[in-house]
């Protein structure tokens, strides 16, 4: 992957203000497949007597990451928006790890990218959630 491509798609995380209040970080990118990391952080617990973050911000961090990854696919999109994104949520994240989503953009067509994405914690055997989806897409000029 070039390293335009790289440096646009961690603009497009970091241009999203969703991400950065979340405290995503760019981890790895390359050519259809992006990793992107969530911190723990008290402010995103949804369960209070548990500690457990809510399970839209690790939505977030899936809808983010996936569109990275078609962002970084070699057919140069260099825009795209989220048509559908169906998550399984199979477990709970563990309180005070860091959550880290792996994408890959699998499949595109003329306008529309498929993506698998999944997200773990320490714990990287067993998921917190799977997802795939489908994003609409502009192809550079």
């Amino acid at each position: 992957m070039s390293a335009d491509k790289a440096k646009i798609a961690a603009q497009f995380i970091q241009a999203i203000p969703h991400s950065r209040a979340l405290g995503m970080n760019l981890v790895e990118i390359g050519d259809g497949e992006a990793v992107i990391e969530m911190p723990y952080d008290t402010k995103l617990i949804g369960d209070p007597d548990t500690g457990v973050i809510h399970g839209g911000a690790v939505s977030a961090l899936m809808d983010t990451c996936s569109g990275a990854a078609v962002m970084s696919h070699p057919d140069a999109p260099t825009s795209t928006a989220t048509i559908d994104l169906r998550i399984d949520y199979m477990r709970a994240a563990t309180p005070g790890q860091t959550i880290r989503t792996r994408a890959y953009c699998y499949q595109v067509t003329r306008s529309v990218a498929f993506v698998r994405a999944e997200a773990v914690d320490e714990d990287t055997a067993r998921p917190v959630a799977t997802a795939t989806g489908a994003f609409t897409f502009e192809r550079s000029k």
